[in-house]
């Protein structure tokens, strides 16, 4: 009777036991998808879905890789009636007369400017600009003293077609675009890759081909010199500006990992329970650790430039806070787990404190440090970009910058490309380091 009655007993622990499974397995799903039901209600997705805009969106992945030509005539001022073209629209990427693209043509009272799918746009004399579209007759826009003047359509406006009194634009294919004002008649064809990238207009060797380039390079004393010096100096892009700024976010992230290291090791000691036998002690350096690294770089960022103003020492000084109480943990977790016997053979010799701490214990803890601090160090680059933002060092103020403006997003997507360039480089330095010393391969 009593066998029987244990039998029972454990089949029915083990029908709760699955029982309660069973409803773990329905219950689990069903929460997260009241969160997420909840998220969305909470974040107002259905709203930020209505208020997208996939047109922004596409022209911004199109500035990433393309730029504009502006080919502009003003209506009014000193240079009234000048064909201008300028690569966006800026003054130090203007095309001198003998530089024009081929495919703008001067012509009698203005020019004729050939954009793709087909369409030519000719800088009339009298302030008229026609468009002449492959399937539709030729459209008219007169700039009159009262009003521009939109002729050639008939019938109810297209989406790609907006006028009015003071405006008239139209957006082509290919991202080309036509905008008439009062003040002047502008026209936009966008063009793949990033143009004066190498060398500016000013630069003698920007007519010349690769092919030509390199030539010249072999063949005449000083080109090639002559060549870099006009790339490093590039007035557009800035490479020069541009590769220490990304020296100073490295050196940001360098000196703020490797000062932490070199912090938390000694303090590891003091929270590790196998060296530091007072409690008061080891609790007090653990919740140190709990503040310094609780607190965000970012934070301390900002607390600290308000002490010592903005710079790159700044922002390094914020990486050593917060990684000092990251290593303080994991180091002070490596020394508690290290083998005991080995410090025991250590101290038999007669070697004592420091010398135990240097043969006994900091071998069987460098790999784990190694380690560590490498892959902060690479990640501490990526941060020390947002970090330069705030406190006006490294790439991360010229990324801002650049964003800031909203128009120079091939820049950003240069900067972008640098710092993932340099992450991947310090991913593969590390990890040689890492093989070398913890391996020995």
């Amino acid at each position: 009777m009593t066998a029987f009655a244990s039998d029972a007993a454990r089949d029915h622990a083990a029908f709760r036991l699955i029982r309660a499974k069973r409803t773990a397995a329905i219950a689990a799903p069903l929460l997260i998808l009241a969160y997420l039901l909840y998220a969305a209600v909470a974040f107002d997705l259905a709203g930020v879905a209505s208020r997208s805009r996939a047109d922004n969106a596409v022209l911004l992945l199109q500035d990433f890789w393309s730029y504009k030509t502006h080919v502009t005539r003003p209506n009014r001022g000193r240079d009234a009636g000048e064909i201008i073209a300028a690569i966006e629209g800026s003054r130090n990427m203007t095309y001198a007369e003998g530089q024009l693209p081929g495919w703008i043509e001067p012509a009698p009272g203005g020019a004729v400017v050939e954009l793709q799918g087909d369409v030519t746009v000719r800088f009339l004399p009298d302030r008229v600009l026609q468009v002449d579209l492959p399937e539709h007759a030729p459209l008219r826009i007169a700039t009159t003293p009262d009003a521009i003047v939109l002729e050639g359509w008939s019938g109810p406006l297209p989406d790609w077609i907006s006028a009015s009194d003071e405006r008239v634009g139209l957006t082509l294919s290919h991202g080309a675009r036509v905008a008439v004002t009062q003040s002047k008649s502008e026209v936009f064809r966008r063009t793949p890759g990033w143009e004066l990238f190498f060398f500016t207009l000013d630069s003698e060797w920007y007519p010349l081909s690769w092919g030509e380039r390199l030539a010249a390079a072999v063949t005449q004393p000083g080109a090639a010199a002559s060549m870099a010096h006009d790339f490093w100096t590039n007035k557009v892009w800035h490479h020069g500006d541009v590769a220490w700024a990304m020296v100073e976010t490295v050196l940001m992230a360098f000196l703020g990992t490797i000062g932490a290291a070199l912090l938390a090791l000694p303090l590891a000691f003091l929270s590790a329970r196998n060296f530091a036998p007072n409690f008061v002690a080891r609790f007090a350096t653990r919740r140190g650790y709990d503040f310094l690294r609780g607190v965000d770089a970012l934070i301390w960022t900002v607390i600290l430039s308000r002490a010592f103003g903005p710079g790159p020492l700044t922002g390094a000084l914020a990486i050593l806070l917060t990684d000092t109480g990251s290593f303080g943990k994991l180091f002070s977790e490596a020394l508690e787990n290290i083998d005991g016997r080995q410090v025991e053979g250590v101290r038999a010799t007669g070697a004592r404190g420091i010398l135990r701490a240097r043969w006994g214990v900091i071998p069987q803890v460098a790999p784990v440090i190694l380690s560590q601090v490498l892959y902060y160090l690479e990640s501490n680059t990526r941060s020390a970009t947002v970090i330069g933002a705030i406190v006006g060092g490294g790439i991360g103020l010229l990324l801002t910058q650049a964003i800031v403006t909203q128009q120079d997003w091939e820049d950003v997507a240069y900067y972008i490309i640098l710092i993932v360039l340099v992450v991947i480089g310090m991913d593969a330095i590390s990890g040689r380091l890492r093989r070398r010393l913890i391996k020995g391969a």
